[in-house]
């Protein structure tokens, strides 16, 4: 029998890739929307098992169960997008999406019957604060700031499904790799312009991922029972943001020598601005020890990867994974 499994944040960078994958796997998938119809326009494709959708607001309403109940899994990534000015409404819309949305879930997947049996739920790095070198694994403590005290409040939302019978990954995702969007998309303009380089000094670290990886990993948490509780999505090497800068632009053949000083990204971003400015050295101790093989595990190859047209990462694929 197929998997069933729905998904929230569906048209998002990570959920379009993990619906594609999960297609390949004639999966049965039901994507949550606030705009079903477009939802699904996303994802014609002829020849492969159709995708359903259902109409949900996160904010303001229970998840709807016919379209939870009878799933093998629910993959929840929806959530407002981090990557913003830091205003008081700001900053309570990041936090309520996530600790209110998950709390909607919740609600739907209490009344599903029967329940799904495993929840692949969103989380983030940032739940580590800005903790210096330290290598940081699933173990570590949280820090402190605004993403980190959201990321607590948003972890204690998803690990209230526990109580339902059902299996709970928490996935504290990285930097994602992928030309097409998120933190990769928003560097490449100064970069090809000539005037990337180091940020604020450049010693923070970066703990990074490409999509491919990461959809990996979701992939493989929902087919092996092992994987559960908080998981680091992020590649086995994280390097500093010197590093980083450096090999983004030796892959663009653009130099990366100008620095970007803290203080203009702060006039620029806000508070937001931490999120460039601070880092943490995170480590993906349980991908590792359950034997998820990296296909990008290091730095100057991922962003190869990334930074290549569609097609011909489709033509890539299918080559040795990277050890």
């Amino acid at each position: 029998m197929p998997l069933r499994v729905t998904i929230t944040g569906a048209t998002g960078l990570i959920g379009r890739g993990l619906v594609s994958a999960l297609r390949a796997l004639d999966a049965e998938v039901t994507v949550l929307s606030r705009d079903p119809d477009r939802a699904l326009e996303s994802f014609h494709c002829s020849g492969a098992t159709p995708v359903q959708a259902a109409k949900w607001d996160l904010m303001s309403e229970p998840a709807p169960v016919a379209a939870l109940q009878g799933r093998d899994a629910v993959v929840h990534l929806a959530g407002e997008n981090v990557a913003q000015r830091w205003s008081a409404q700001a900053k309570e819309t990041i936090r309520e999406s996530r600790v209110r949305g998950t709390r909607h879930l919740l609600d739907g997947l209490t009344d599903a019957e029967p329940r799904p049996r495993t929840l692949i739920a969103s989380s983030a790095i940032g739940y580590y604060g800005a903790r210096g070198e330290e290598p940081l694994d699933e173990d570590a403590p949280a820090g402190s700031g605004f993403l980190a005290e959201t990321c607590v409040a948003w972890e204690a939302e998803e690990m209230k499904a526990s109580a339902l019978g059902i299996r709970v990954v928490r996935v504290r995702t990285g930097v994602v790799l992928d030309r097409e969007g998120g933190a990769l998309a928003k560097m490449l303009i100064p970069f090809k312009l000539g005037v990337g380089g180091p940020v604020a000094g450049g010693s923070q670290y970066m703990s990074w991922i490409h999509r491919e990886d990461l959809i990996g990993m979701i992939s493989a948490a929902l087919q092996d029972e092992r994987w559960s509780g908080p998981v680091n999505a992020t590649a086995p090497e994280p390097v500093t943001n010197r590093d980083f800068s450096h090999a983004l632009g030796h892959a663009l053949h653009r130099p990366s020598l100008l620095p970007v000083p803290g203080i203009t990204l702060g006039l620029l971003y806000g508070e937001m601005a931490e999120m460039l400015t601070t880092g943490a050295r995170v480590m993906p101790a349980k991908a590792l020890v359950l034997g998820y093989r990296f296909r990008h595990a290091r730095l100057e190859e991922a962003l190869g990867s990334a930074l290549r047209p569609a097609r011909q990462q489709e033509d890539a694929r299918g080559g040795s994974h990277s050890r």
